[in-house]
């Protein structure tokens, strides 16, 4: 793998984990993460007029997106509202690569090295690790959160495939992923509105600092990653940005003085294993 486009990833990855830090704070998560989206399509917009709409063959596939990234909203939010973060995380961004991987080989004929293969499920694996926090494990767990957590890894998997066929085929990724930025705003901001009326316009006055932050955040992020799917086979780049848990870890442990457990080491091993892996793919 090219490694400017490697780098890239990564770094983009640090981006997704500080952004997610910040639905943690204060508001309830769906309220924190329609703030951060709408301001996500200001923060794209005045990229429009310097690359273009991407062409009418594209379309199809923003209004897939769009539609994607509205279930993964809704089934990201009522997973945390029905489970613990240490349950619901780990199902979700775990398990997407890896449904990423086997939905590309079957559905657009891409292939990967068993070199590949061995370095996502060693990232993934360290995904699961490093995202548990002890607790009384699934077995104990409402069936509804693992359930929603399961259909927020399918939603990442559809939106991960449609984003990087549609940037492809519309042969510009960066019309592309401003339009779909943009697009997604407006949806979600009309969709925040319906679902909790005029309390969110006043949540966003006050807390529009975060709203901006992390708007540049998951821009840039998730911007990379499109990017990086034109040059790369998708499931590649879907494991990569799931090195953000490997980020949000070191920072728990660094800033927040969250102990550095056993299991935290061995995860973040085997995720580094993981990447030297993928990087050879």
């Amino acid at each position: 793998m090219d490694p400017f486009v490697f780098t890239a990833v990564l770094f983009g990855a640090a981006c997704h984990a500080s952004w997610n830090a910040l639905i943690k704070k204060r508001l309830d998560p769906f309220s924190t993460l329609a703030i951060i989206t709408v301001f996500g399509g200001f923060v794209a917009l005045p990229a429009l007029p310097v690359v273009g709409l991407p062409p009418l063959s594209a379309w199809p596939w923003v209004a897939a997106s769009l539609a994607l990234h509205l279930a993964y909203y809704v089934c990201l939010t009522e997973a945390y509202r029905s489970g613990d973060l240490g349950v619901v995380y780990p199902i979700a961004r775990g398990s997407a690569p890896l449904m990423t991987a086997l939905a590309s080989i079957l559905l657009i004929g891409e292939r990967l090295s068993p070199v590949g293969w061995i370095g996502i499920l060693a990232l993934s694996g360290g995904v699961f690790l490093l995202s548990m926090r002890g607790g009384s494990g699934l077995a104990n767990v409402d069936r509804r959160a693992i359930g929603f957590a399961f259909f927020t890894a399918v939603t990442i998997c559809a939106y991960s495939l449609v984003d990087g066929m549609g940037a492809r085929l519309s042969g510009d990724p960066h019309s592309y992923s401003a339009t779909l930025f943009v697009l997604d705003g407006i949806c979600m901001g009309i969709f925040a509105l319906l679902r909790r009326g005029y309390s969110i316009v006043k949540d966003a006055r006050v807390y529009w600092k975060t709203g901006l932050v992390g708007g540049i955040l998951t821009v840039t992020s998730y911007w990379i990653a499109i990017w990086a799917m034109t040059m790369a086979p998708i499931a590649i780049v879907s494991a990569l940005r799931e090195t953000s848990v490997l980020f949000g870890a070191f920072l728990a442990v660094v800033f927040l003085k969250e102990p550095l457990r056993p299991l935290r080491v061995v995860a973040a091993v085997t995720v580094v294993c993981g990447l030297l892996l993928i990087r050879l793919q």
